[in-house]
């Protein structure tokens, strides 16, 4: 059976993650922000590599907007950093090697793939309001168009 997706209005679940730096950050220093975090499947995969580029394409209206970025694979620091680098993203990408936190989610589970059900990561972005709470959860995105769909749904426009 799968756990109930979380809902707008939830506590977004706290965490502690090695960013590709390998610094720990934590949702808690970021209240009084709001924060766009994503879940993707795989570092340097063409899906997630459209998602994360278009991401990075739209961080400046985003920021301008008062967002913080922050993206999470399952991927190792060492990998995030090569995959920062090569892509040229300008926004931390976190490590959740033990799927702790995509549990916490709700975005690990079945999902078709190329016709098949396999278990894996749920693509899914949630808006986090200041005081720590869920203001938009969308599970199962696509990596392309997402951001811009995401952009219409904030209201943000390009800076």
């Amino acid at each position: 059976m799968t756990p109930a997706r979380l809902e707008p209005g939830s506590l977004a679940p706290a965490f502690t993650l090695l960013d590709q730096d390998e610094r720990p950050v934590t949702l808690r220093d970021l209240r009084g922000e709001r924060v766009i975090l994503f879940f993707y499947p795989e570092a340097m995969t063409p899906g997630c590599t459209k998602e994360a580029c278009d991401f990075r394409d739209s961080l400046a209206p985003l920021q301008s907007a008062g967002y913080t970025l922050l993206g999470v694979s399952r991927d190792t620091p060492e990998k995030l950093r090569r995959f920062r680098e090569e892509e040229r993203l300008t926004y931390d990408l976190l490590s959740d090697p033990d799927r702790r936190v995509h549990t916490k989610y709700r975005v690990w589970g079945e999902k078709l793939n190329y016709g098949k059900v396999i278990m894996g990561v749920i693509r899914s972005t949630f808006v986090i309001d200041p005081k720590g709470r869920v203001e938009h959860a969308l599970y199962n995105v696509r990596a392309t168009g997402h951001v811009a769909r995401l952009r219409r749904l904030l209201r943000v426009d390009d800076a």
